[in-house]
């Protein structure tokens, strides 16, 4: 039997009477339908990816603000100084003329706004009321004694022999702090003592896992792209590159799921009085099954906003020199209030730095004028470049040292939204009072704790399991990399950080 007559010969046999590329000639090199690395005219190829994102990885902030140290439990739990000396906000105050010469006025605590259960001003102390509206009445009194049931009703003689004025006469309208005491000649001391107290704070740490799964036939493919990654990766193998940024990737969010983690309530997911559990459906929280319940953990932005300061709408660029100085005054007199830790670091968005910039150069003397500019560690010269940038500046009695945040410009991550502007960050450490060692330590404000133990480090882990890539584990022709890592963020002495949120 012979060939069809319909039969076509290969195309390697088609004559053509010119050297060109024809429809039965060329195969297209970029078309998906049929395209291939075969055509009769190669192209110049450029093998190396163009990296148009530049450096993509984030990491580094926690690094340079804090340490990472192991832990061995569920849970870290640390203890926080109070304040030193006796205050008390939104108290009420009456005359009490009724009590004779000796009483004039009676002061009732407001203890919950203290946080505390029992008064701690005694007898024989003097006070400074001032009223809450504007601050500028104020009136001195001595305690002739103390009742209530839990001591929180204060009888004072004010001095002067004044009555009480009308401007503290209002409900929740006083404001008050001890500022020492006065006894008469031949008296017995101070009846009680003070015991001091301290605030706990805890957190968990959450469990980050990632993996990446390669199959055996495409570990032995050669591409012709060449893979150059950030954490120098290279080669003509294009699963290195997968792996490598699935490696990159997850290391980034051990750093982000710090900054943004949030504790996991009730009332957040699914049904009221339930949480989440990754090996079940929705249980009642607090039963037997609900003992791998997904608890959250407390990062960065959520520390400050619950223990910290947050500024909303920084003036910058809306309106610089007197009007960003003022707002950043107002931050100035809030740290006062604090801890008045001297140095301390901005991490800011590109939008914000420039805002700083613009303030601080605001106030330079030459900044209106056409004389060169003269801020700067050395005086500008009119025919240098000039330096409009600022990587440190001192306003009253603190020192401050900005930088860019990246996490905040890049648009996959927090540039996305315009809620957070930066964060400022107290530099140095804390003296805290650890319950494992029972002793005082010094920490960084900001550091990472994870889990780990003399035969397990849960810091970074790594593992591949398959039969292929030097590991034979099972059967499956493939190549798994896992990773997973057991961490939370401790934000010690929120107090002195400064959140910078959009208006």
């Amino acid at each position: 039997m012979g060939f069809n007559n319909n039969s076509q010969f290969p195309a390697s046999l088609k004559p053509a009477p010119n050297q060109m590329a024809l429809r039965d000639n060329y195969l297209d090199f970029t078309g998906t339908a049929g395209g291939s690395f075969a055509q009769q005219y190669l192209p110049e190829l450029y093998e190396a990816e163009v990296e148009r994102y530049g450096n993509r990885t984030i990491g580094g902030f926690l690094r340079m603000v804090g340490a990472e140290m192991p832990m061995t439990s569920d849970q870290v739990v640390w203890s926080e100084q109070n304040r030193l000396h006796i205050a008390y906000r939104n108290n009420t105050a009456e005359p009490q003329a009724a009590q004779g010469g000796n009483v004039n006025c009676s002061v009732t605590l407001n203890l919950t706004d203290a946080g505390a259960t029992k008064g701690a001003v005694r007898v024989g102390q003097t006070i400074l009321m001032s009223d809450k509206a504007t601050g500028l009445i104020i009136q001195k009194a001595l305690v002739q004694d103390v009742r209530g049931t839990d001591s929180e009703i204060l009888d004072c003689l004010i001095y002067g022999g004044g009555a009480l004025d009308a401007a503290l006469q209002v409900t929740a309208g006083v404001q008050l702090f001890v500022y020492g005491s006065d006894f008469g000649k031949g008296t017995v001391g101070m009846n009680g003592s003070i015991e001091p107290q301290f605030t706990q704070y805890s957190n968990s740490p959450i469990i980050l896992k990632d993996n990446f799964q390669i199959n055996g036939s495409d570990t032995a493919q050669i591409g012709w792209v060449e893979v150059a990654t950030e954490d120098g990766q290279s080669g003509y193998l294009w699963y290195l590159k997968s792996e490598s940024e699935t490696r990159l990737r997850f290391e980034d969010y051990l750093e982000t799921a710090m900054v943004e983690a949030e504790f996991m309530k009730p009332t957040d997911v699914y049904d009221s009085g339930k949480f989440f559990d990754f090996g079940t459906n929705p249980v009642a929280a607090g039963t037997a099954a609900n003992a791998g319940e997904i608890k959250g953990s407390e990062g960065l932005f959520a520390a400050i906003e619950d223990r910290g300061n947050v500024y909303s709408g920084f003036a910058g660029a809306a309106s610089p020199g007197s009007g960003a100085l003022s707002d950043f005054d107002e931050i100035l007199k809030q740290l006062d209030k604090q801890g008045a830790i001297e140095e301390n670091m901005l991490f800011l968005s590109r939008s914000t730095a420039l805002d700083f910039d613009d303030m601080v150069a605001a106030v330079n003397g030459s900044y209106a004028s056409t004389q060169s500019v003269s801020y700067g560690l050395f005086e500008n010269d009119g025919d240098m470049a000039l330096n409009f940038g600022f990587s440190g500046f001192r306003r009253g009695s603190y020192d401050f040292y900005k930088t860019d945040w990246k996490y905040l410009n890049d648009i996959s991550l927090r540039g996305l939204s315009k809620e957070i502007d930066g964060v400022m960050i107290p530099a140095g450490t804390t003296t805290v009072y650890d319950q494992m060692l029972g002793s005082n330590i010094r920490r960084p404000f900001l550091h990472v704790r994870y889990r780990a133990s003399e035969t397990e480090d849960r810091r970074m882990k790594s593992w591949i399991t398959g039969s292929v890539g030097g590991a034979y584990t099972d059967t499956l022709d493939a190549m798994t990399v896992s990773f997973l890592s057991e961490r939370c963020l401790v934000t010690q002495a929120a107090n002195n950080f400064v959140l910078f949120k959009g208006a």
